[in-house]
């Protein structure tokens, strides 16, 4: 309590010079004072408390526990049909969903069919317009409802 009644002192000598205009400034500067000095004293017991807890109970250990490998979906694994559209620009053989996506973003690389200014949307060449509907550009985020409609 007594250093706290020190830093007010020399705050207030401070303020004073300065002016009545500056107490609020002063002000908010003491009370962080004050909030850290009372947390470095919250954290000193917070540490001493741990400490105990820890010279008490040996840590015990955790069991651990084996990862398994984890199942892909069988939706997305299942093969499927590509329409005759989408099968010019992936391929005639059925693939899963997930290998239609990765071939079709291959032929929009490969082509170079990004916009410039917004790499989220795909300009759509003569191969992709009917795959999607007819669209001279489709974002990247509904190019996947625009190809399920090719896919059986």
């Amino acid at each position: 309590m007594g250093k706290q009644f020190f830093h007010w002192e020399i705050l207030m000598n401070i303020v004073f010079t300065i002016g009545k205009k500056r107490f609020l400034y002063w002000e908010i500067i003491y009370l962080y004072l004050i909030k850290l000095i009372n947390n470095s004293k919250k954290t000193k017991t917070m540490a001493k408390k741990a400490a105990k807890k820890a010279t008490k109970k040996p840590a015990k250990k955790a069991a651990a526990k084996k990862k398994t490998a984890r199942k892909p979906n069988a939706a997305f694994m299942k093969p499927l049909t590509p329409s005759s559209h989408l099968a010019a620009v992936v391929g005639d053989k059925p693939l899963p969903r997930t290998e239609v996506v990765k071939k079709l973003w291959g032929y929009i690389k490969k082509h170079n069919l990004q916009d410039k200014k917004n790499r989220r949307n795909i300009n759509a060449d003569d191969k992709l317009k009917p795959i999607f509907a007819g669209k001279a550009q489709v974002s990247m985020f509904d190019m996947a409802k625009l190809i399920s409609k090719h896919l059986k």
